[in-house]
């Protein structure tokens, strides 16, 4: 047959479908785009379904507002999970995955392994993520966001990101965008692929194996199969196997991330109110513990003892069968199970508020050879002890997910049509496997005089040691979702740029989610964050209905519109619209625009979770009994003073639905054929912002925030009170661009050059209603960063049966966290990474890769911020493997 080279802009229609109602301002091309331009075969053009859209069409009407990352182009350049995959999008402003397992999330809750995306920086929880078109059940310990480990990454054909509000299509969660990840339908061969990444230095290496199996025609047998078993496993990266993150204390750069909690302990005698350690004046326990500057006590470098990458496993089961019911149905049965295991690290367990009364052998000065100490009454001693002979702390996450779909698809009567019912499940469950002991038995050892405080144990301490350990699960959670959906689509009457096309759809889905917790051991262990969580469980019932209308007024103008109602049992209801248009005056000019309403309902996790005393992430100073550091008469200074505080966090049945407004406005430039540039604005409105305070907001302003510092009776402190609320409003706008540029063919081969990247204007945001606006862009706010520029640009060069390709992931510097005094305040400078990939596919059933990841070596810049376990830089953003060798082969028969 007959080819002819493809327009750019023609093929935006053919990369994917986002329809004609959703022609937003962002880039049309795929980041890892071929290296020379498509060829599009004359002939019939088929209707296909596209990310954002409810209308089937033919892929040459409409320009899509997608970007496109094929799976043959990801996995070229050692990306491996879907997590990693997704950091290459610039609009995807943050990372959470498996580094944050190691200390937990903000709230200092274990988080199950978890990755999620974070589309325009608004936040996990309003990027919707679809597999084939339809929702996962998201992740159980807080509901918001799917877990990345579940996506079957073998068996991705593409991932389809749309960076706009569809909450008119989808309904909750698609604030900041859309991200579809698509599978083959079918195969008809076995492939098998082994794959490995080496570190040039030790820790973190990875390995990976899988097998496709397929077969069947649909449209010439009437079916098609296609299995997937897919393993890959993560080492372990301990913070000692890089300079970077090797410790908390950088007396040059101004950090001290230490915790007052050490190992030997440090002692306060509440009568004379003198603080000390014994061993302060023989260096303490170097390097683990650091004499204090100036107090008398040690201070725990507890970041040598963590992991920056824990130890992960994954196992995935993915597959599909397809069978022709006639001439125009088709049914399919989908099933995915998928498990992931992660085993996180962090230093020994911390104890607080231990008295040793002075019939202890240990009490400074008697018969136990810890050397005497002035200024003690003989009163007990209030003793804060990290018991490094009980070992890390470790909890094994185990995470899993299962979903079953059954749908049928077709024409009846002019509609195409689809259907289908599933029924998905997500499962977390973390266990103490070593590290952790038992309060008030450890406690009573002190009380008792067997163990010693500031020393190793002699035999009797060491096998008391042992009674306090604290083994087994700890908790357990599970989100299921049950949804049956159908919608139908047809053109109907002409118009002046074509027909009119129109689909109606609707949706309902039961959402239950369930959280248990053992409390026989979580109620022992303080140092685990659980020890005042409780059993939680929620349901709720949706139910929705959405229309869409394509209305092609002449064949440069077309305009849409689309509406969903939902109704939520437990939050009431509420109708989005949405309104674009497409205007293409000039075979090489395209402009596009939309605007949006969009929602976010609050989880059942969010409205549900009962109040639990956890950890604050940062350590602070009590403002009454420690103000700016300095002890107050009758404050205890290991209790009060730049140490881990509690907060009582929980559930907020008034909770509201975030609520959104999206603009957006954009061109495709393509002069030539050889030259193809997507210029996109947008500006998206966000209000009734559900979340927690941050704990440093409610620190740094005890003025304001006074009546959230909850006290016991003795007027010690208890905990800030920081449950879930309605916030206030975020406000951002950026620039997407995309560029490609492609070189005449010559004897040599075909290069293209692609870029694809994301400016943010502003993003600007109020931790309550009224309040005063805070900017995120370029500086470390609260909790995080929002980057004034990110792009991943890559030049491809293909000849015959070899391939190349240099790709660059960017981000701009930032102002740091910065709390640290005026002379140490830090800018983290910008960060890239380069990776060098070659492809080989001239042995017959064979393709081999090798390459060279973060060919620079690249270290994380250096970072100040403390919100995170991980020192000395900042996990979220970075990549502490450093170079690696990338091998791939793969044999099909």
């Amino acid at each position: 047959m007959a080819k002819k080279k493809a327009s750019s802009i023609g093929r935006i229609g053919r990369i994917g479908k986002l329809a004609r109602p959703l022609c937003l301002g962002i880039a049309a091309l795929p980041a890892f785009a071929p290296a020379f331009a498509q060829q599009a075969p004359e002939g019939p053009m088929m209707r296909v379904e596209i990310t954002g859209s409810s209308i089937k069409r033919l892929v040459n009407e409409t320009a899509t507002p997608l970007t496109v990352f094929k799976a043959e182009e990801f996995v070229k350049q050692g990306l491996t999970t879907a997590q990693e995959v997704l950091d290459r999008i610039p609009a995807n402003q943050s990372s959470f995955g498996s580094a944050n397992a190691v200390g937990g999330n903000a709230s200092g809750l274990p988080t199950g392994g978890q990755a999620s995306a974070d589309l325009r920086g608004l936040g996990g929880d309003k990027t919707l993520v679809l597999l084939n078109g339809r929702r996962l059940a998201s992740h159980p310990y807080d509901g918001a966001s799917v877990d990345l480990n579940l996506i079957p990454v073998a068996a991705l054909e593409r991932v389809e990101v749309l960076r706009d509000g569809a909450s008119a299509i989808y309904g909750t969660d698609a604030i900041g965008g859309v991200i579809n990840f698509i599978t083959r339908r079918s195969v008809q061969q076995a492939t098998v692929t082994l794959e490995t990444v080496i570190p040039e230095e030790t820790g973190g290496r990875e390995r990976r194996g899988n097998i496709t199996l397929g077969g069947g025609d649909l449209a010439k047998e009437g079916w098609a199969v296609l299995a997937v078993a897919d393993y890959h496993k993560q080492d372990v990266l301990t913070s000692q196997q890089r300079p970077f993150s090797a410790t908390g204390v950088i007396p040059s750069r101004g950090l001290n991330e230490t915790s007052g909690t050490t190992f030997p302990g440090n002692y306060f005698d509440p009568v004379t109110e003198v603080q000390g350690n014994p061993y302060a004046r023989t260096g303490c326990n170097q390097p683990l513990s650091v004499p204090h500057p100036t107090n008398g006590t040690c201070r725990q470098d507890y970041t040598r003892q963590i992991d920056s990458l824990p130890e992960q496993e994954r196992a995935t089961l993915f597959g599909r069968a397809s069978f022709k019911l006639g001439a125009d149905h088709t049914a399919s049965l989908e099933v995915l199970h998928s498990e992931n295991k992660v085993n996180s690290r962090t230093a020994p367990p911390p104890q607080t508020g231990l008295s040793l009364p002075s019939t202890s052998p240990y009490y400074p000065g008697n018969s136990g050879g810890v050397p005497a100490q002035a200024g003690l009454s003989g009163a007990p001693l209030s003793v804060n002890w990290r018991p490094t002979e009980a070992g890390q702390r470790e909890i094994l996450s185990r995470g899993s997910g299962d979903r079953f779909l059954g749908s049928l698809e077709g024409i009846i009567a002019g509609w195409d049509y689809q259907t289908g019912l599933s029924h998905s499940v997500s499962r977390s469950q973390e266990e103490f496997t070593n590290g952790y002991v038992a309060d008030a038995l450890f406690a009573a050892g002190v009380a008792n005089g067997v163990l010693n405080p500031f020393g190793l144990q002699n035999d009797a301490g060491r096998a008391y040691l042992a009674t306090t350990a604290l083994r087994g699960r700890v908790q357990d959670a599970k989100n299921a979702q049950t949804a049956f959906d159908l919608k139908a689509s047809r053109e109907l009457m002409e118009m002046g740029g074509g027909k009119l096309a129109v689909a109606f759809g609707t949706e309902l889905r039961h959402e239950k989610a369930e959280f248990n917790v053992n409390r026989d051991i979580a109620s022992q262990a303080t140092s685990s964050g659980l020890s005042g969580s409780l059993p939680k469980s929620g349901s709720r019932t949706i139910q929705a209905v959405f229309g869409e209308v394509s209305l092609p007024f002449t064949k440069e103008l077309e305009a849409s519109l689309a509406a969903r109602y939902d109704h939520y049992s437990d939050v009431g209801s509420t109708t989005n619209p949405k309104a674009s248009f497409r205007y293409q005056p000039l075979q090489s000019f395209v402009l596009r625009g939309s605007a949006s309403t969009g929602f976010r309902a609050p989880t059942l996790f969010e409205k549900n979770a009962p109040q639990s005393r956890n950890d604050t992430s940062n350590s602070y100073n009590d403002p009454i009994l420690c103000p700016n550091g300095v002890p107050q008469p009758g404050a205890n200074p290991l209790r009060d003073c730049d140490l881990q505080q509690f907060k009582l966090q929980g559930g907020n049945p008034n909770l509201q639905p975030e609520k959104s407004r999206t603009y957006a406005i954009g061109a495709v430039f393509e002069p030539t054929q050889a030259v193809t540039l997507s210029l996109d604005y947008f500006n998206i409105r966000l209000r009734e912002k559900i979340g927690a305070l941050p704990e440093q907001t409610i620190y740094g302003n005890y003025a304001r925030y006074a009546d959230r510092f909850l006290r016991f009776p003795d007027g010690s402190p208890n905990a800030i009170l920081d449950l879930n609320e309605n916030l206030g409003k975020v406000r951002t706008d950026g620039v997407d661009v995309s560029l490609t540029l492609r070189a005449p063919r010559t004897d040599f081969g075909g290069l293209t050059f692609t870029l694809d990247g994301t400016w943010i204007h502003n993003y600007e945001y109020q931790n309550e209603r009224d309040g005063d606006f805070i900017q995120n862009v370029g500086r470390y706010a609260d909790n995080n960063v929002v980057f004034r520029w990110r792009h991943n640009a890559s030049v491809t060069w293909r000849t015959g049966a070899w391939s190349a390709t240099l790709a660059h992931n960017f981000k701009t510097g930032y102002e740091d966290q910065n709390l640290v005094d005026d002379q140490y305040r830090n800018h983290v400078p910008s960060y890239s990474l380069v990776n060098l990939s070659g492809t080989y596919t001239g042995f017959k059933n064979v393709t081999l890769t090798a390459g060279v990841k973060n060919i620079a070596d690249k270290s994380p810049p250096f970072s100040n911020q403390g919100t995170v376990f991980q020192k000395g830089y900042d996990p979220r953003y970075t990549d502490p493997i450093g170079r690696a060798l990338y091998l791939r082969g793969s044999y099909s028969f």
